[in-house]
């Protein structure tokens, strides 16, 4: 495991977690890129955050998780920064080491909620 991963992220739950990103790219409630994500998480106003296991180097995220713990934020880790990209509708090979969800839309609460459920029961 990588020095920024804290956990294993099952297949289903990191589906669940594209969803997330995907269904927040269209309001356009995203911040991309590690500078960007540790504002937001720093400032507390961050929903979620995600991050790609594949970085590399794997330092660059390895404050973020930290941080996320101290202001509350829950996170959760997909396995491909490109595929990352993708779902958050940036243009065909870009890649994002990890992005913050500043929103959560009443349609994909349902969806976060258990995302957020089954990251605390992988951590109890």
């Amino acid at each position: 495991m990588s020095v920024h991963v804290r956990f294993e992220t099952p297949g289903e739950l990191a589906d669940a977690v594209y969803e997330l990103v995907q269904t927040a790219s269209k309001s356009g409630a995203i911040k991309k890129g590690s500078n960007e994500v540790t504002k937001a998480a720093e400032r507390g106003n961050a929903k979620f955050i995600v991050l790609a296991e594949d970085v590399n180097p794997p330092e660059l995220l390895a404050h973020i998780p930290m941080i996320c713990e101290e202001k509350g934020i829950p996170f959760g880790y997909v396995p491909s920064q490109e595929f990352l990209a993708k779902e958050a509708g940036m243009p065909k090979g870009v890649k994002t080491a990890s992005l913050a969800l500043m929103d959560i839309s009443k349609a994909a609460q349902e969806t976060f909620n258990n995302v957020v459920d089954q990251i605390k029961a992988i951590n109890e």
